[in-house]
């Protein structure tokens, strides 16, 4: 069983370097490659680090690959500049390419479950409307520390930082992009906790002996 679980990361991180190489051939700008791919740079040796003491449920694992899949989407093209956005915008009849809110989503969505799963295996919280709210605590603080990021980017590198910003004029977009965040983390929540309920616990007999030495309940 514990071979069958290290399926999904295996062919994960093998596909998410082949997709890493296949975006950074020639992106339309490079500094915003490097800051778009920098969350994945930094996740995926912690994932790994992590995998023998710590391994994730395979719907965790599918969502975070995900979730850089389209970042590095992104970082190739620029967010303002995605085809699919574009298509998006016309099909909706929007005023600028949408693609960067995809993004955001997700930036609710996967660490909703990746804080529900932290908190409920380790036994951190009692009753599920606490779980619930403080996974989407996490969720707007993550949102709220990345644009933080952006912030500072666009501080220290003046105009360089518009194609990493991908405001395209929104005066809006950061509470915008923090709602989509809270929309992506609430999606999460109300269509995935019972399956990843399931999830964690068939998780394999080793780590869940692991996980009940440490008073995680099932």
């Amino acid at each position: 069983m514990a071979s069958q679980h290290a399926t999904a990361p295996l062919i994960g991180s093998a596909l998410l370097l082949a997709l890493l190489v296949l975006s950074g051939i020639e992106p339309f700008d490079r500094t915003t490659w490097v800051l778009e791919v920098f969350p994945i740079l930094l996740v995926l040796p912690v994932l790994w680090a992590t995998y023998r003491r710590f391994p994730l449920t395979n719907l965790l694992y599918v969502c975070i690959f995900a979730h850089a899949s389209v970042l590095m989407v992104g970082a190739a093209y620029t967010y303002a500049r995605v085809p699919l956005g574009f298509e998006l915008a016309e099909l909706l009849n929007l005023s600028r390419n949408p693609y960067d809110k995809i993004g955001h989503f997700f930036q609710g969505f996967v660490p909703a479950l990746a804080a529900r799963e932290i908190l409920r295996r380790g036994h951190y919280v009692r009753g599920k409307g606490m779980l619930a709210f403080l996974s989407i605590c996490v969720v707007l603080a993550i949102s709220a520390s990345y644009e933080l990021i952006e912030w500072a980017a666009a501080v220290a590198l003046g105009q360089g930082a518009d194609e990493f910003l991908g405001t395209q004029g929104d005066p809006w977009d950061t509470q915008s992009d923090m709602f989509f965040a809270l929309i992506g983390g609430v999606t999460a929540l109300l269509f995935f906790s019972r399956l990843h309920d399931g999830q964690i616990d068939r998780l394999p007999a080793r780590q869940a002996a692991a996980d009940r030495g440490k008073g995680v309940q099932p």
